[in-house]
């Protein structure tokens, strides 16, 4: 019995032993990315918390001025608002058509179809190329004099003569919403191809014997059944647009005439004195006020888009 009970124990000690090996490793794993999240997530975060309260150009000495960059942003910064007006328009036109496109494309390559796969690729494959290559690229084929694209219009006599493209702010943002599209669709189209493929064949089948044609089956069973990935890829279609910022800096650096400046350029020009505003100094707290300002916004607007959209959740 004594060595029973000793034996019991024994068990029970390799036991703890083995219980606090495994939270070691698992601690030991977890840091990497534990430190990673604090230094470029947590840190940056109380950085421009801080310095939004200064007047502070990086070199000379900080000066506290409370609020007074807040103030600015509301009551003298019609730049910045005007900035965020682009950045909404963008982000609801790109929308209303990219949302759409998605959609439809992945119903259409869901079908087990020949060359599907190939299709699928080639709509991806625009996600992948750096953004900054994609903006310079479009950058010379929209350009005026020497723009492919004013070149092929010609050859197909659809124009007389060369269009500027960045001359005027409605070209201008028809430009920057093309090649946003272009490059993110593909990838609201793979999130839509996974939540189609969840689907079960079985209800498609009901309803056809049940005499539904495709458009109705489109409406009634992809649609409610797609509903929570559709949920997901508006919110992060919009929140990406409101992030843009390598895509106009490349394509059009806010021309002409800063008006199709969107609201992360125009911080990103007052963090690094660039472009228009290359003849000022640098502006660490008052664009760390205009970050905290853009941050809430965005929350604000997350959180009334996921409250609206809370019905979306619960179809399954």
């Amino acid at each position: 019995m004594k060595k029973l009970v000793q034996a019991n124990l024994a068990g029970k000690s390799k036991s703890r032993d083995y219980q606090l090996g495994d939270k070691v490793q698992e601690i030991t794993m977890m840091m990497p990315m534990f430190i990673g999240f604090v230094l470029f997530s947590i840190y940056p975060i109380f950085w421009v918390l801080r310095w939004a309260l200064f007047k502070y150009n990086g070199y000379s000495a900080p000066q506290y001025v409370g609020l007074a960059n807040f103030v600015r942003a509301f009551t003298n910064d019609a730049a910045y608002w005007k900035s965020v007006g682009n950045t909404f328009t963008i982000a609801g036109i790109k929308m209303l058509v990219e949302i759409p496109l998605s959609l439809i494309l992945a119903v259409l390559l869901n079908n087990k179809v020949k060359g599907s796969s190939f299709f699928r690729v080639i709509f991806f494959l625009p996600s992948v190329f750096s953004v900054a290559v994609v903006g310079l690229i479009f950058s010379i084929m929209f350009s005026s004099y020497n723009g492919i694209v004013n070149a092929v219009l010609q050859s197909l006599n659809l124009i007389s003569k060369n269009i500027g493209w960045f001359s005027t702010k409605q070209n201008a943002m028809f430009v920057i919403i093309l090649v946003s599209l272009w490059t993110t669709f593909g990838l609201n189209m793979i999130y839509f191809l996974t939540g189609l493929q969840n689907i079960p064949d079985s209800m498609y089948e009901c309803a056809s014997i049940d005499g539904a044609t495709e458009l109705q089956q489109f409406f009634h069973i992809t649609i409610p059944l797609v509903a929570p990935v559709l949920q997901l890829v508006i919110m992060l279609s919009v929140l990406g647009t409101l992030r843009m910022t390598d895509l106009i800096l490349v394509l059009t650096n806010g021309a002409p005439g800063g008006a199709t400046e969107v609201v992360m350029t125009k911080i990103f020009k007052y963090f690094f004195s660039y472009g228009e505003n290359s003849a000022t100094e640098v502006q660490y707290g008052y664009a760390s006020a205009l970050s905290v300002i853009t941050a809430v916004i965005m929350c604000i607007v997350t959180v009334i888009y996921l409250k609206l959209s809370k019905r979306m959740q619960e179809v399954t």
